[in-house]
């Protein structure tokens, strides 16, 4: 093999090797915003988790029951719920116990099937 043809050879395989690298690149860059977008999207759950049962005890403490439903917290104690990224299923059995919610995050598809 000459020299020419191991340099067309080194030429061709740059060629290939290069947009290879920096598809990997992008694709990484891409995965991690993805991971970021995830993580803080959980945490935001994870907070109105947090509020919400601070409140709920805030409340017994002060009137002696927990309240009845989630628009009482946010009328009386100020509770901030962006209804448009979560959706909070609460349920109060009894006024002296604690009561069950859980929080669903919206999703795109979700809040389009709504309107």
């Amino acid at each position: 093999m000459g020299k020419s043809s191991k340099l067309r050879l080194l030429g061709a395989l740059r060629g290939l090797v290069m947009p290879l690298i920096i598809a990997a690149v992008i694709l990484c860059f891409f995965t991690g915003i993805s991971n970021i977008e995830n993580s803080s999207s959980d945490e935001g759950k994870r907070q109105l988790e947090e509020s919400i049962r601070r409140t709920a005890a805030a409340c017994y403490a002060s009137e002696g029951v927990y309240p009845p439903t989630i628009d009482y917290m946010k009328e009386k104690y100020g509770l901030q719920i962006d209804d448009s990224r979560y959706y909070v299923d609460y349920r109060a059995f009894a006024s002296n116990l604690m009561p069950d919610f859980t929080v669903l995050e919206i999703t795109e598809t979700e809040g389009e099937a709504e309107r």
